[in-house]
């Protein structure tokens, strides 16, 4: 087997473009639209709801992700990985919507997607713009919040022992999201179609699962829950647990006797792995494939 990453270029980025324009995508609004609905936004410095989080650096957050979207970032040690991988669908589907859901949140402290209202614990208020030694995450108070909010109202069964946000709990089971939870957040929140297969612990028992993933990656979005510590290898890590730990978006897949290359993204950067068939039976947990709904999303 053969692992072989490509990182950024010129010659890489244009490589993933044209991968990108090969996968079925909505479109509801563009990112022209959500600029100009920024643009004309007028925001006290900052505000009683979050008062670590100064609403230039906000909007400017939100600018650069509208118009940058595959830079979202978990953060470094921490457990939003879930969370940035189900951005993409708003950011490049909607992102008129994720801008007014986000500058309503920020004035008003709370605000309304598609019937579900979020109300943020004052816990996470307070610690929305002050997380550190998270990478380019600490420069990023917009994405603080999507993500505080976001493992603050969706619960799984993995909250049980961390109900509650308290200092340090972004790199706790508080903000884990498990397969289950994923799959809920996508259908509940942006009303796609939503097809999953496997599971927190077992994984899907597809005959023929490059066919099924080539598909996938024709006909809709499609996130791949994997298990991260075989995904990038160290070779000082001998110890490996056989569980998923992390998500990533499917972009494009290709077979060539033996050896599959895989094109997706992982918050940040796109890669590119050739791998066997049997690695990536051996990695994949839990497959993800949205289609939108045709429904609208009212922010």
């Amino acid at each position: 087997m053969t692992i072989s990453p490509l990182r950024p270029s010129l010659i890489g980025l244009l490589f993933f473009l044209v991968a990108m324009q090969g996968m079925a995508t909505a479109n509801i609004s563009t990112p022209e639209q959500a600029i100009s609905f920024i643009n004309t936004i007028q925001l006290p410095d900052s505000n009683e709801y979050w008062p670590h989080v100064r609403s230039h650096l906000f909007l400017d957050n939100l600018r650069s992700n509208i118009l940058n979207p595959y830079t979202m970032y978990q953060g470094s040690n921490t457990n939003f990985c879930g969370y940035a991988a189900l951005s993409y669908i708003p950011l490049h589907d909607d992102p008129l919507a994720y801008a007014r859901f986000m500058v309503a949140l920020y004035r008003d402290g709370e605000a309304a997607w598609n019937g579900i209202t979020f109300t943020p614990s004052l816990a996470v208020k307070k610690a929305a713009g002050t997380l550190r030694f998270k990478g380019v995450l600490d420069i990023r108070p917009a994405d603080q919040i999507w993500f505080l909010i976001l493992a603050d109202h969706f619960r799984s069964y993995l909250n049980f022992l961390f109900p509650h946000f308290h200092e340090g709990s972004e790199d706790t089971f508080w903000a884990a999201c498990n397969f289950g939870k994923f799959n809920r957040i996508i259908r509940q929140l942006f009303k796609y179609q939503v097809e999953a297969k496997g599971s927190d612990l077992i994984r899907p028992g597809i005959h023929g699962l490059y066919e099924y993933l080539h598909t996938s990656v024709q006909t809709g979005t499609t996130f791949l829950y994997v298990n991260n510590n075989y995904l990038y290898r160290k070779e000082h890590n001998k110890a490996r647990f056989s569980l998923p730990t992390h998500y990533i978006m499917l972009t494009d897949i290709h077979r060539e006797g033996d050896l599959i290359t895989i094109t997706y993204w992982d918050y940040g950067e796109r890669s590119l792995r050739e791998v066997s068939l049997p690695f990536l039976k051996k990695i994949i947990f839990g497959i993800t494939h949205c289609i939108y709904s045709g429904s609208v999303n009212n922010y």
